[in-house]
């Protein structure tokens, strides 16, 4: 399997084949071969700075020579006008790599940002915010990477960490009895220790999943008031099985989920709509 590692590379050597190209031609005929300089990183919004490591990585995939000297790390809370950071060396190699450095950093941050205000309107409750698979082709690694520094979790990096079966699933496979027990067969005959998630959507459906023996319940679309209903239920039946809402949860609606006693929320605008954080790479 294609490592975290591999896939972070091939998205850097992807971006920069889209963007230079057979080479920078502005950049190429107007600046020197030898021309040297230094550009800083200017935040220019409030919010949670993300992508400094993978930043790093730009640089020194491009030009190893590239040296940068770093003041606020992921993770951070920014404000206009702060440096994040100063690079400095060959002026070429700064105009090429940055277009690149400053879609990922600014898209990173933009989730990390939203992340943090998803997270802090479930202050005191025992809740984390999920993010969900819709992301951007490529990018999904830093994407869920940002989630993470924003304070929030990861649900699952792909198809292949955890079982979810969704309804789609269960009525394909002729029911939830039979999908959970299909699932829990085909770990054994495999080898795999995957986590088992299931999708309901009324009480009998949860019902089903706590006889079919899941790990995990989400309850797909219930108002908060259903919700309640629903964790009582299932505390009440197996305290151990963790409970997950989805489906059209908002930042106006996420906290009365998380006063009804789940565990999770995932929220697909964490990495679908998010706005990036406004910064510049400006010559010093």
């Amino acid at each position: 399997m294609t490592t975290r590692e591999e896939l972070i590379d091939r998205l850097i050597d992807l971006a920069f084949a889209e963007d230079i190209g057979d080479g920078d031609h502005t950049t190429l005929s107007t600046i020197p071969a030898t021309e040297m300089g230094r550009q800083r990183l200017i935040v220019k919004e409030e919010g949670i700075l993300a992508g400094v490591d993978i930043a790093r990585r730009v640089f020194e995939k491009f030009d190893p020579s590239l040296r940068m000297e770093v003041f606020i790390e992921d993770g951070a809370h920014v404000k206009p006008g702060d440096t994040a950071f100063i690079v400095e060396g060959s002026v070429r190699s700064l105009l090429q790599t940055e277009r690149t450095m400053l879609n990922i950093m600014q898209r990173m941050s933009g989730i990390a940002t939203m992340t943090a205000k998803y997270q802090s309107r479930l202050e005191g409750f025992n809740c984390k915010v999920l993010d969900t698979r819709k992301t951007t082709p490529g990018m999904r690694i830093l994407e869920k990477d940002a989630v993470k520094i924003g304070g929030g979790s990861n649900h699952r990096i792909g198809l292949f960490d955890m079982i979810l079966i969704k309804d789609n699933h269960v009525d394909f496979a002729g029911g939830i009895d039979k999908a959970v027990a299909a699932a829990k067969n085909y770990c054994n005959e495999n080898g795999k220790n995957l986590k088992i998630e299931l999708e309901v959507r009324n009480t009998e459906e949860i019902r089903q999943a706590l006889a079919a023996g899941v790990d995990r319940i989400m309850l797909d679309n219930f108002t908060p008031e259903r919700t309640k209903e629903a964790v009582e239920l299932i505390r009440s039946e197996n305290p151990a099985v963790e409970i997950e809402s989805s489906g059209g949860i908002t930042l106006d609606t996420l906290r009365a989920y998380g006063e009804a006693g789940v565990d999770f929320i995932s929220v697909g605008a964490l990495t679908h709509s998010v706005k990036g954080l406004d910064m510049s790479f400006k010559a010093c």
